[in-house]
């Protein structure tokens, strides 16, 4: 049995949406791989089969590291908005989009003043701060 069959099945018998960490410790030794990381196995294999299949994949990520099966977050709820109601409710996928990360911070220039400027005393590099001669 393939690990995202183990999951479907885990998926199904809770009918909530579960965390990669839930999902493993319900899985036990029904899971195919042997990997001394089985966390990592399962949430990549859902994101790649989420990935992959787009719309058509039986998986959906309900929040970041969460997920459930589609047609499980395509029931309805009840009208009620308990907390333990507000996770089985379907999500936009642009709920489930990341946030826009901030961008990297620039890497200290490792430019280095040429052989002629370093003979002519000069530091024509930006580190060198001192004025244009």
């Amino acid at each position: 049995m393939s690990t995202l069959a183990v999951v479907e099945e885990i998926l199904r018998e809770t009918a909530v949406p579960m965390s990669v960490r839930e999902i493993v410790e319900r899985a036990g030794a029904r899971l195919p791989s042997k990997s001394k990381t089985p966390d990592t196995v399962v949430a990549r294999d859902l994101s790649m089969d989420i990935k992959k299949k787009g719309e058509a994949s039986i998986f959906i990520r309900t929040s970041p590291g969460r997920y459930t099966l589609r047609v499980l977050a395509q029931q309805p709820s009840s009208t009620t908005s308990h907390p333990s109601n507000v996770a089985s409710q379907p999500v936009s996928p642009m709920a489930t989009a990341s946030a826009p990360r901030k961008p990297a911070a620039a890497a200290p220039s490792t430019q280095r003043p040429t052989v002629a400027a370093a003979a002519s005393g000069r530091n024509d590099t930006a580190e060198g701060g001192g004025y244009a001669s």
